[in-house]
């Protein structure tokens, strides 16, 4: 039994519900600095870099896993839920980490694999030796069709059937993900049980959430085909027209209901530790439906994110659908946002604003002040774009498989830039395992740490800004319409209502706007909206090219027609 550390939590002065509205800091633990100069980031980097995480004005830190690992897919394919990989460091590292983060007043929120482990876990290795041992029927096992054929018609995400045929047991095991991902089996009571408490030993050791990884995939349906999808469109999770996984619509292999029950275990274990939280991923058709089910009743998920912003589509009109259909679904459910993480290209090539300035404290100020919670992705609040690699540089097995058509994950896992003058952009000494761009050390953070002007220094003013202003932080949201490419809301708490335009076109935009809205005292220079008064004493905001306005308006004001 590994020894465990004090079973008190941290909650700190934000209170048992800090996570409602909490802005999260992805890092990806392998690329974010290496301490020991092996060329792959570790924990004792981290460490090393908490107090400019701490700088951003971040309220937590989500980790990436650094289980141990045959990193097959660099770490989403567990062998040991309880101890470190030791290209990661140890157990004692991590224990510093979190001692040092909450030092700082920073929460700690770790990933958590719960739909597959690796094939190298001591769970599979002893269920598929046989078809009676104790743990037989903790992975999803299925006998072959007549003609030998595996079980279903069911994809995997990474290419092929989601079925892999083992000589052991002369039967096939479901994999979602790799071959080497073999999916547990939730219906399995003592696989929920054994689950929970790979959950307990962390929040043991003192975490304040986790980020539960493909969390839809956890339960399977009845062993039935999946009917073709009508469509094949660019999406989310593998819908492309260059994986057969996109060809289906995914009725029997995730999301069912049964999940809700695991997820309502899970809830009731992290109410036994106050101030623990969970966000959801969640890979689906109809993902908003799925976050508002999981989050919603408080007796679930904390809150979900979706792929729905991370796509190319970047048009207000899309953007203001998106969130207005959340809105309209989620009840009294929490949702988190992202524009950015480790599997889809980087916001600023995506949403095609590499080195525009203007474009990217946009694209910021429209996350940050949406009702929900934020992850930000490392990097992005240096501007990085996505690395272009070649086929020879890739590691990522889903780029390798599926290559030219979509060249993977690894041109957005690329090391942190911190030195642009230092080898390897300052993340390590040695030759890192993915290479580091020249456009990323030039945008290093010693480039931009005194720069006023520079977009993390923007990231830091507006997130200090942000903690002052409840409403931005946990007030309810009103959408209007969106005209003339300018998205505009209002986020209202208690007596105070704001008012949030943001200008998604390349031309000045004027609008009038509600009688006595006024700028915020303290709201970062940059905020290029202008308030004027008219001679009807109704002020006029001029927005500039791409230019975002926040001002405080009267509450009594809430109905009154206005055109912005």
């Amino acid at each position: 039994m590994m020894q465990t550390t004090s079973t008190s939590h941290y909650v700190g002065s934000q209170g048992a519900d800090w996570w409602r509205g909490a802005v999260i800091y992805q890092i990806y633990p392998r690329s974010f600095m290496d301490s020991n100069g092996d060329g792959i980031g570790d924990l004792k980097g981290v460490i090393d870099k908490l107090d400019y995480i701490a700088s951003l004005n971040v309220d937590a830190i989500w980790l990436s896993p650094f289980f141990t690992s045959p990193m097959k897919d660099f770490g989403y394919d567990i062998s040991n839920y309880r101890d470190v990989d030791p290209m990661f460091g140890t157990l004692e590292d991590f224990d510093r980490l979190v001692e040092g983060a909450h030092a700082r007043g920073l929460k700690v929120t770790i990933d958590q694999v719960m739909s597959h482990t690796a094939d190298q876990h001591a769970w599979f290795e002893e269920s598929r030796q046989s078809r009676d041992n104790p743990k037989a029927d903790w992975y999803v096992w299925a006998d072959p069709k007549p003609d030998g054929a595996p079980p279903t018609n069911w994809q995997s995400v990474f290419g092929g059937s989601a079925w892999q045929w083992d000589t052991r047991r002369c039967q096939y095991y479901l994999h979602n993900f790799l071959a080497s991902q073999p999916d547990l089996n939730f219906r399995t009571p003592v696989v929920v049980d054994a689950m929970l408490e790979e959950v307990r030993f962390w929040l043991e050791r003192g975490v304040d959430g986790f980020r539960l990884d493909a969390v839809n995939f956890c339960t399977h349906g009845e062993l039935k085909d999946n009917p073709p999808r009508q469509e094949i469109t660019e999406s989310f999770l593998g819908v492309r027209p260059d994986n057969p996984y996109g060809y289906q619509l995914h009725q029997y292999d995730k999301t069912q209901p049964e999940n809700l029950v695991f997820l309502e275990r899970l809830r009731a274990l992290l109410d036994e530790y106050p101030g623990t939280t969970s966000v959801g991923e969640v890979g689906d058709d109809d993902a908003l439906g799925v976050m508002a089910e999981y989050s919603q009743g408080g007796k679930r998920l904390h809150m979900c994110y979706s792929f729905n912003l991370l796509t190319d589509k970047s048009d207000p009109g899309y953007l203001h659908e998106t969130l207005t259909e959340m809105e309209a679904r989620i009840g009294d459910g929490w949702p988190c946002w992202a524009l950015g993480n480790h599997d889809v290209t980087r916001l600023a090539t995506r949403w095609q604003a590499e080195g525009q300035l203007d474009k990217l404290r946009l694209y910021m100020v429209f996350l940050l002040t949406q009702r929900g919670s934020v992850c930000l992705y490392q990097g992005e609040e240096l501007g990085l774009p996505e690395a272009q690699l070649t086929f020879e540089q890739l590691v990522d097995p889903a780029g390798i498989t599926f290559w030219p058509a979509y060249k993977g994950r690894d041109g957005c896992r690329t090391p942190h830039p911190w030195q642009a003058d230092a080898h390897h952009a300052g993340f390590s000494s040695a030759t890192p395992w993915l290479p580091v761009p020249n456009t990323h050390a030039n945008l290093a953070v010693d480039q931009q740490d005194n720069d006023t002007d520079s977009l993390l220094n923007a990231y830091r003013d507006f997130l200090a800004f942000r903690r002052t202003q409840p409403a931005l932080v946990k007030g309810d949201v009103r959408y209007h319409a969106v005209r003339d490419d300018v998205l505009c809301l209002e986020r209202t708490y208690q007596q105070t209502r704001l008012l949030i335009a943001l200008n998604f076109s390349g031309r000045t935009v004027t609008r009038s706007a509600p009688e006595g809205a006024e700028a915020i005292a303290g709201a970062p220079a940059w905020l290029t909206g202008e308030w004027q008064g008219s001679q009807l004493s109704l002020p006029q905001l001029s927005l500039p090219p791409y230019g975002v306005a926040i001002a405080r308006c009267p509450q009594s004001q809430e109905d009154a027609p206005w055109d912005v």
